[in-house]
C-alpha cells in the first residue's frame, strides 16, 4: 500500500482529515474496508462466515486450517479478491449457531457460511441461509439422507461423507467376530436425530443376525451436577445386561474421557469385553490423556482414511503444526486431524470458485453454483458434488488401542470390505493382530452373565436305579453320570454363542411328578 509522502517540517495544512487517516490505518491493520488497495491493484473483499465451537480442540484445528487456506488465496496477487473470514462461536449449541448465522448475514454481509457442528446445527443454519439465499457449507451429514433435502435446503452443501458408510463398517466388524448383541452408547444432544442412526444400525445388524440389546443415551456433561457419579450409575446398569460389546456412536471429547474412566472402575473394560469407537471419538484419541486411553486398551476404532504421503499434505502438515503450536502452546497434540483437512478443503472450494468467477459482481447464487461444479483432489480426498452432497467413497482406517497409543490394523470400504492394504480385497486383517482387552489371545466372547440373570433349574432324580446315568451325592450335592456329563458338554457348546446360567435341583418324587414340574416350570 502506498501513502503520499509528507515532510515533517512542512507547515502546509494536511490535505486529508483525521477520519481519513483512521480509515487508511484500518485498511492496513484489519483489511475490512472495501475496496482495499495493495500493489497498485484494487481488490474487492469477499466476506465468509464460519460457525465453530472455538474453545474445543476441533474448533482450534478448524480455525487454523481455514486460516491457512485463506492466507494462500490472499497471497496470490493475480486474484481480484481478498477473503475476509468472520468466526462466530457456537459453543456447541445449535440455537447459538442460528443466532450466529443471522448476525453473519445481517451485520457482516457474508456471502457464504461454513458450519462445523452436528447435522442438527447444519439444518438449522441452512434454514437461515435459505431466507437470505446464502450458501451454507456443512461438515456434518445425517445418518439417512432426507428425500426432501434439496427442496428443504436448496443452498446447503455437505462436504462430509454420509454416516451410512460408518454404520455399515461398524456392523461388518460385529458380524466378522460373530457377536450377537451390542450396547449402543451416544451423547444425547437433546435436538433429536440420533434415532435415525440407531435405526440404521439396527437394520444393518439384523442382516447378520445381531441386535442392539440396550441403548444408553448420556446427557451432556454441562447438564450433570456430578458427572462422575451420574456416569457410574448409568454404567452400573449395564452390568445387568448380557452384552459386553459397547459401541460408542457419538460423544464429545470430555464425555468420552469420563466415560472410559468410569467404565474401567465398574469393570466393563476387562476380559471378554469389546469397545468399538466411531470417528467422533477415534479421531480424537491423540488428544486424550494417556492414562484414560490405557483404560480402554484393546478397543477398536474407525477413522476416515486420508493420504499423508503426497507433497501437498506434507506442506500443509508443516505449516499447520507450526501455527497451531504458536497459537495453542498448551495443547499436547499439534497434528491436523480429519476435521482440519475438511475445513481446509471446504475453504478451498470457495477460493477455487472465486478464481473461476473473477468478475466484479459476485452474487451468493453464482458462488453457490460454481462451488457445486467443484472437482479437485483435496487433503481429505476427492471433492466432487452431486445435488449438494459430496460424492466421496469412504475408506476407513481400522485402529486398535494398544497401551497408551493405537496401531493401524487395516482398512474398510464398502466396495472391498476389510483389507490389510488399501486396494486389497478379502484379507483377514485380524488374525493374531488385535490386542484385546485383558490381553487375551482369542476373540472376546462379548457377553457375560448379567448380575440379575435368572438361572435355569435342571431337575434331577435324587434316587435312581441306574447310577451310571444319573447319580446325586446327598452330602455334597454333586451330580454325575452319563446324562449329567452329556448335558454339561452340550452346555459348553451352546455357551460359546450366548450365556445359559443353570443349577441342578434334586427331586425325590416320582418321575411323573418331576415331568409335571418341568411342564409347569416350577
Amino acid at each position: 500500500m502506498r501513502f503520499s509522502e509528507v515532510k515533517v517540517n512542512s507547515v502546509r495544512k494536511p490535505s486529508f482529515s483525521i477520519r481519513t487517516v483512521i480509515t487508511l490505518l484500518l485498511i492496513v491493520f484489519h483489511g475490512y474496508t472495501t475496496p482495499a488497495i495493495a500493489n497498485n491493484n484494487v481488490y474487492r473483499n469477499i466476506h465468509i462466515g464460519a460457525i465453530v465451537d472455538i474453545e474445543s480442540l476441533i474448533g482450534k484445528e478448524v480455525t487454523t486450517a481455514m486460516g491457512l487456506s485463506v492466507q494462500k488465496f490472499n497471497n496470490n496477487n493475480s486474484n481480484n479478491y481478498k477473503l475476509r473470514i468472520h468466526f462466530k462461536n457456537s459453543t456447541g449449541n445449535p440455537l447459538q449457531a442460528v443466532l450466529a448465522a443471522n448476525e453473519l448475514i445481517e451485520a457482516n454481509e457474508v456471502q457464504a457460511i461454513m458450519t462445523m457442528g452436528t447435522w442438527q446445527e447444519a439444518a438449522l443454519v441452512a434454514e437461515v441461509g435459505n431466507k437470505a439465499q446464502t450458501p451454507v457449507l456443512s461438515f456434518a451429514s445425517p445418518a439417512v439422507m432426507p428425500p426432501s433435502r434439496s427442496r428443504n435446503w436448496p443452498f446447503l452443501l455437505q462436504i462430509a461423507t454420509n454416516e451410512t458408510e460408518q454404520i455399515k463398517c461398524v456392523a461388518d466388524i460385529i458380524s466378522w467376530f460373530k457377536w450377537r448383541k451390542i450396547i449402543a452408547i451416544y451423547a444425547d444432544e437433546a435436538y433429536g436425530g440420533d434415532y435415525k442412526v440407531l435405526s440404521l444400525l439396527t437394520e444393518s445388524l439384523q442382516q447378520f443376525g445381531s441386535e442392539i440389546e440396550y441403548i444408553l443415551a448420556l446427557p451432556p456433561l454441562s447438564h450433570l451436577i456430578d458427572p462422575k457419579e451420574a456416569l457410574r450409575d448409568e454404567l452400573t446398569k449395564l452390568r445387568e445386561k448380557q452384552s459386553r460389546v459397547f459401541v460408542v456412536l457419538h460423544s464429545s471429547l470430555s464425555l468420552a474421557t469420563h466415560l472410559f474412566s468410569e467404565a474401567k472402575d465398574v469393570g466393563l473394560t476387562g476380559r471378554d469385553t469389546v469397545w468399538i469407537l466411531t470417528e467422533s471419538v477415534a479421531s480424537l484419541l491423540d488428544t486424550i490423556n494417556s492414562s484414560v486411553i490405557s483404560s480402554i486398551e484393546g478397543a477398536i476404532g474407525i477413522k476416515t482414511y486420508y493420504p499423508e504421503e503426497n507433497k501437498t499434505y506434507q506442506d500443509f502438515f508443516m505449516q499447520f503444526r507450526r501455527i497451531f503450536r504458536s497459537n495453542y502452546p498448551d495443547e499436547d497434540n499439534s497434528e491436523p486431524g480429519i476435521h482440519a483437512l475438511r475445513a481446509y478443503d471446504g475453504m478451498t472450494t470457495i477460493t477455487n470458485a472465486l478464481e473461476k468467477l473473477q468478475t466484479n459482481n459476485i452474487t451468493s447464487k453464482a458462488l453457490f453454483d460454481t462451488i457445486l461444479s467443484s472437482n479437485f483432489s483435496g487433503l481429505s480426498g476427492e471433492i466432487p458434488f452431486k445435488k449438494g452432497v459430496l460424492l466421496q467413497n469412504s475408506t476407513f482406517t481400522i485402529i486398535n488401542v494398544v497401551g497408551k497409543r493405537y496401531k493401524e490394523l487395516g482398512y474398510w470400504s464398502r466396495e472391498l470390505g476389510f483389507s490389510k492394504e488399501r486396494n486389497d480385497k478379502g484379507t483377514n486383517i485380524y488374525d493374531d493382530m488385535v490386542n484385546w482387552p485383558g490381553d487375551i489371545r482369542r476373540v472376546p466372547k462379548g457377553w457375560a452373565m448379567p448380575t440379575d440373570a435368572k438361572r435355569m433349574r435342571i431337575g434331577s432324580p435324587g434316587r435312581t436305579s441306574f447310577e451310571k446315568f444319573v447319580k446325586v451325592t446327598d452330602d455334597s450335592k454333586t451330580y454325575s453320570g452319563f446324562c449329567i456329563n452329556l448335558f454339561v458338554e452340550m452346555h459348553k457348546i451352546l455357551e460359546q454363542s450366548y450365556p445359559l446360567p443353570y443349577e441342578f435341583v434334586q427331586y425325590n418324587g416320582t418321575y411323573n411328578d418331576l415331568i409335571e414340574h418341568v411342564i409347569n416350570k416350577v
